[in-house]
């Protein structure tokens, strides 16, 4: 992407030579170079923006997850012009001064350069988009079936679809089995998640993990929290992760 963004500036570099004849030869480079910084600066931005608001919401039947969508992306290409047209500007005034050329004004041109932008934010989200993409069907490939509980001393080898859910219990994680079992493991639900969620299980609660696959209900409880039905178990759903709850709905 940077090659492709290198070769773009050499292009703009040389246009601009020809179309700008009264401006010296050093201008245009260090024009084009410095918006390249900034785009390296700020590229983190859409990346983030991009984990954090998945194209798949903007398809969602939820009104708030659409709207979740709308706000993290809106906000994330304003803060992604505004950091890639500052470090720009302090490059350019920072060359005109080395150059002794005078002072770099940057005038009211943000409208201008938000609308190139926002279609460089476009790209970016796209691709990083589609790179997550490429990688979940990967992970999908190579699916396990399987998942080792490290109890105690012992090793239970138990099937992903024999897991009810996954509670945090202190420096331990406890999983419930289909079969009535509660092993303890020796871990974080953190740890255990990254784990999981590749696998389907959704993070429901700050303690919870579920198993979408067993699941048997869904009763609100009040206040925009639910109860996920796993059969005999009853796992809380927050109102704090509406994502999962859009998970199990669908």
């Amino acid at each position: 992407m940077l090659a492709c963004a290198s070769v773009v500036t050499t292009i703009n570099i040389v246009t601009t030579w020809v179309d700008t004849a009264d401006a010296h030869r050093w201008e245009p480079v260090v024009w084009e170079l410095s918006s390249l910084i900034g785009l390296v600066c700020a590229i983190w931005i859409p990346w983030l923006a991009a984990a954090r608001a998945p194209a798949d919401q903007l398809l969602s039947a939820g009104w708030k997850t659409r709207l979740h969508f709308v706000a993290v992306h809106g906000a994330a290409v304003v803060a992604y012009s505004v950091l890639h047209v500052a470090v720009f500007i302090v490059l350019r005034k920072l060359a005109y001064v080395v150059m002794e050329h005078g002072p770099y004004t940057f005038g009211d041109h943000f409208l201008y350069e938000f609308r190139k932008d926002i279609l460089v934010y476009l790209l970016f989200i796209t691709v990083f988009w589609g790179v997550a993409e490429v990688r979940r069907n990967r992970k999908d490939e190579v699916r396990p079936v399987s998942f080792d509980i490290r109890d105690g001393a012992r090793i239970i080898r138990v099937p992903l679809n024999d897991i009810l859910a996954v509670a945090s219990a202190g420096n331990y994680v406890e999983f419930h089995l289909a079969d009535g079992r509660k092993p303890l493991m020796r871990a974080t639900l953190a740890a255990v998640e990254a784990r999981l969620e590749p696998v389907g299980f959704v993070r429901s609660h700050r303690s919870w993990l579920v198993n979408p696959t067993r699941m048997t209900g869904l009763v609100p409880v009040g206040s925009g929290d639910w109860t996920v039905g796993l059969g005999p178990l009853e796992a809380p759903l927050s109102r704090r992760y509406p994502h999962a709850l859009e998970r199990l709905k669908a």
